[in-house]
């Protein structure tokens, strides 16, 4: 996730490479060589059934009579492993369905419609991919859409799509839904250790939200690319809705990769490494990453909940009261710029900023 006043300060895929994977497309016994990821089959992969994500049901979590059970659950989701999955969070469905359906018909359109609303250079904003630094590094197996959404004023519209002629609405809609839910969950989260919730108010700020709309294409060679590059969220809080019934979502716990599989109508929560640094490693921001489908698209929209950008991120004085800090203060701007600086590397970012 990114702030406004940074939004410039990564680097952006050149079109070229956009049409290398449309070609791929069309021809799928041929992937180009900056596809190929060898460590794609490197760690091994749960079996299904052997372990399922944390289900919160925020229902709970606002009721009286729940509320102490259901926030026990969530810290130990938190603490344990880092993602969760949602229900019962009052997001309409209408919602939900008519931003389902405007990404689909959003990336059905032809490439030369979708490259009106390319990234340019230097910048994060846009159709293309993130976190391209190099000229020679691999790439990922997927197109995105990267917009920021809130506050309202930071909003770039001249690449919000303008096709689907409902996109704009949909997603400033889905957008005032996420703030909700997320400002409740980051309460809840304060709350859980031991904050005062005005504390993490403060460093959320106007709640700086951005979204990324995934578009994984199928590769019947799906074995020998990803989606998403291993990685963590360098935002505080990110919520992920499921756009079509395809799975590859996986995260990392005890070596091994996880598939996550969606319940119907969750959304699949996650803690970032800003939550990780102010909790001093109390939470996690767990690694995860994006396998393809050999048959099928995927789509995802992922709505990442950070900071103000002159934040300090460090770990909070009533969590580290007597004992150390695991993670150096860093202003917030100067993280993210760091972030988007470098390709997705698993945690080598969070690494780097332990004592």
């Amino acid at each position: 996730m990114v702030n406004p006043s940074v939004q410039r300060l990564g680097s952006s895929i050149d079109v070229p490479s956009v049409q290398s994977l449309a070609a791929s497309i069309a021809n799928p016994a041929h992937v180009p060589p900056r596809y190929v990821r060898p460590e794609a089959k490197a760690d091994p992969v749960a079996s299904d059934g052997e372990s399922e994500l944390p289900v919160i049901d925020f229902s709970r979590l606002l009721h009286h009579r729940f509320s102490r059970e259901e926030s026990t659950k969530l810290h130990h989701a938190c603490a344990d492993w880092g993602f969760f999955q949602l229900i019962n969070h009052g997001v309409p469905d209408d919602a939900m369905e008519k931003m389902k359906a405007d990404i689909v018909e959003f990336f059905k359109l032809p490439l030369e419609e979708k490259k009106a609303f390319a990234q340019l250079p230097n910048s994060l904003e846009g159709y293309g991919q993130a976190f391209v630094v190099s000229d020679d590094q691999k790439l990922d197996w997927a197109d995105m859409l990267y917009l920021i959404t809130r506050p309202h004023q930071s909003r770039n519209i001249d690449l919000w799509p303008a096709q689907p002629l409902t996109f704009r609405d949909s997603l400033s809609c889905y957008s005032m839904e996420l703030k909700s839910v997320a400002a409740t969950l980051l309460e809840l989260i304060a709350k859980n250790l031991g904050i005062a919730p005005e504390e993490f108010s403060t460093i959320f700020q106007d709640q700086p939200q951005g979204v990324r709309i995934n578009y994984y294409p199928p590769c019947p060679r799906a074995d020998e690319v990803l989606g998403l590059s291993p990685h963590t969220d360098g935002s505080g809080l990110t919520l992920l809705l499921q756009v079509n019934h395809v799975e590859g979502l996986h995260i990392k716990k005890g070596g091994n990769w996880f598939p996550v599989k969606p319940l119907p109508g969750a959304l699949i929560a996650n803690i970032g490494d800003i939550i990780e640094i102010l909790s001093n490693g109390v939470y996690k921001s767990v690694e995860h990453r994006t396998i393809i489908n050999a048959k099928e698209e995927r789509l995802s929209i992922a709505a990442f909940h950070g900071p103000r950008e002159d934040s300090m991120i460090g770990p909070l004085a009533e969590i580290v009261k007597g004992c150390e800090s695991k993670y150096v203060s860093i202003n917030y701007g100067e993280f993210i710029k760091a972030y988007f600086s470098v390709k997705l590397d698993g945690r080598r970012l969070m690494d780097s900023l332990k004592l």
